[in-house]
């Protein structure tokens, strides 16, 4: 053991206290899922039922919330302070920073959608359209790649909400999974002091995070501040979450939008399309996301998607790649991929031009000749990245974090995002052949493109079946709009996954989107684990790319290494100075945990630990 990883886990340990967060609900372990790896390994489409069964919870935390009434009172708040010209800003870090980017680029689709529509009110849709922000750890960089500690650090939180200028009048919805991240944290504290309306939405109980988390106690006994707790349990995969815990907070935030936008609408353009009342929203939403589950679980839409499941799992076993392709919903699919890297340890989505990186697993296009508007068309707006100079660096961090910080804010910049080319110009650089595999995920109203051999979608997977790749298609939308997919014919040779949503008359689709969220989940985790990448269903090949995720790390090498937290987390940060190198670098390299449980199960040192584990 090396004197700096030594030093490094002094480091840690010192302030362990603060990031202890085994006691929270949220890193359990769910009994549905405890035996996932096994049945997964017997059955796909019944470990893809598993995880399903889990999202019976989201139900149950969103039934609650619409009994509490709650609804109505925040969206009241909301679209007052609106008409008064105030803003909304979603602040969150790693799968809460994308939810609130998704967030952002719902609303501003949606008023895109009625400028087009030549809906003529005053403020007029494009001033409504400026009105939502999305606050990431990281900026809009992280919405494609993990940003290394930037959440540890309350200041980060603090400037990057105050550099967006939140005033009075503005709205914060801070959200974090957990309940205590130090980022969001900062947002939410930042909001309190503009004089902003803020509201923290988390997935823990109240006591628990106020016995175990000072600065989670802080905010949820600070009257200023209003609480949205949704706990629903444990996540399917123990810590990810990305699941469950963000699921029901994109069905809480949507519901909210969409009446919001019927209060406005109702003023706006009285007896318009739009002008709906909005006092059943809640109640149809929460039928209708029940309908949608219980659609997900049909054994019919579990065999196909199973089949989807064992073609990226043969791929990936082969050392190929996997393209998707998405139009609509681009931004739900980049999510989805970008949260596997941390989660599983996949590589992350490598640059054109980065010929030293490992190839990416798979990779997102969306139908833009060039990269830029197709970061435009992701995220219906300008990407924002963080961009501070060294002077606003330093006076965020103590000097022995200025170097390191310094190096990674250089590598989030807008010029670093679009070397990531998810436009057309991008397909020369990930050409697809044989053993390689592609899919398509279709809204219902983008069905009807696929009828021609030259629409977007059609044309990459025509392409991708004439190189030899497998292909594949998710399509989420009514039963009227999926009805040419039926039998496969549209499309031959592909293997075809249709999600019908119930007939919802919603504006945002929240039902489709929430659908959609469980339907890439349980596809993406149980690709995952049949490849080995958790076990029972414990995550050991996290990414620890920040404190929250050292402490799982350590309570995972703990756990499944039989040692003391201390002598787990020396170990953890021994195992990270010897595969950092090439994590930096972005290339392939071992699971942190699952090499150090090796180490200490074999009594072997790095390299030889190393061959054992790939060789499992």
């Amino acid at each position: 053991m090396s004197t700096t990883s030594i030093a490094r886990s002094d480091e840690f340990l010192r302030i362990a206290d603060q990031f202890k967060l085994g006691a929270l609900t949220t890193e359990g372990s769910h009994p549905v899922t405890a035996s996932l790896s096994d049945t997964a390994a017997r059955d796909t489409a019944a470990a893809l039922r598993l995880l399903l069964d889990v999202d019976d919870d989201v139900v149950r935390a969103y039934r609650a919330f619409v009994d509490s009434g709650r609804a109505a009172v925040i969206a009241s708040e909301v679209a007052g302070r609106l008409r008064q010209g105030g803003r909304m800003f979603f602040t969150g870090c790693g799968s809460t920073g994308r939810l609130s980017i998704q967030l952002v680029s719902i609303w501003r689709d949606f008023w895109q959608r009625q400028r087009a529509r030549g809906l003529a009110c005053e403020p007029p849709p494009a001033d409504w359209e400026d009105r939502a922000f999305s606050v990431m750890a990281g900026g809009d960089f992280a919405l494609i790649k993990a940003v290394e500690g930037f959440e540890d650090f309350t200041a980060f939180g603090t400037k990057q909400i105050g550099d967006l200028g939140v005033a009075p009048g503005d709205v914060v919805f801070a959200i974090t999974e957990g309940g205590e991240t130090s980022f969001v944290i900062g947002t939410a504290w930042k909001g309190v002091e503009a004089g902003a309306k803020v509201y923290f939405v988390y997935n823990n109980p109240d006591d628990i995070l106020c016995d175990h988390v000072a600065r989670s106690r802080e905010v949820i006994q600070d009257p200023r501040i209003e609480k949205i707790n949704l706990t629903t349990g444990p996540m399917a995969i123990t810590g990810s979450t990305r699941m469950q815990a963000t699921t029901i907070q994109l069905c809480v935030m949507l519901t909210v939008m969409e009446m919001v936008l019927r209060d406005l609408l109702a003023a706006l353009e009285p007896g318009g399309p739009c002008a709906l009342d909005r006092a059943g929203v809640p109640a149809q939403f929460l039928a209708q996301l029940e309908e949608m589950l219980a659609r997900l679980k049909a054994p019919a839409l579990l065999d196909s998607l199973a089949r989807l499941v064992e073609m990226e799992e043969a791929t990936y076993r082969a050392g190929r790649k996997h393209n998707y392709y998405a139009d609509r919903y681009g931004i739900d699919i980049l999510t989805d991929t970008t949260e596997r890297s941390p989660t599983y340890c996949t590589p992350p989505f490598r640059k054109f031009d980065d010929e030293k990186a490992s190839e990416s697993w798979a990779f997102l296009f969306v139908p833009d000749a060039d990269t830029t508007a197709a970061w435009e068309r992701l995220i219906k707006r300008r990407p924002a990245c963080v961009e501070w100079s060294e002077d606003e660096i330093r006076a965020l961090v103590p000097p022995d974090k200025l170097d390191r910080t310094l190096e990674i804010v250089r590598k989030i910049s807008c010029r670093e995002l679009m070397r990531f080319t998810v436009g057309l110009d991008g397909l020369p650089y990930r050409q697809l052949g044989p053993g390689d595999s592609a899919a398509a995920i279709v809204g219902g109203g983008e069905v009807a493109a696929l009828t021609s051999r030259d629409a977007f979608l059609r044309a990459r997977l025509e392409d991708a079946r004439r190189a030899g790749a497998r292909i594949g298609l998710v399509a989420v939308g009514r039963d009227a709009d999926l009805e040419p997919l039926r039998g496969g014919a549209l499309v031959p040779g592909c293997i075809t996954v249709t999600a019908a949503v119930p007939d919802s008359g919603l504006l945002l689709d929240g039902v489709a989107r929430a659908g959609l969220k469980m339907l890439l989940n349980a596809l993406s985790t149980c690709t995952m684990v049949r490849l080995g990448r958790v076990m029972g269903n414990y995550m050991v090949w996290l990414v620890p790319s920040n404190l929250k995720l050292i402490d799982r790390a350590t309570r995972y090498i703990q756990k499944l290494a039989g040692l003391e937290y201390v002598e787990a987390n020396r170990l953890l940060f021994e195992v990270i100075e010897y595969v950092e190198p090439r994590m930096k670098a972005d290339q392939a390299y071992p699971p942190a945990v699952g090499l150090a449980v090796t180490r200490v199960q074999h009594g072997l040192g790095n390299e030889d630990a190393e061959r054992r584990l790939m060789q499992a």
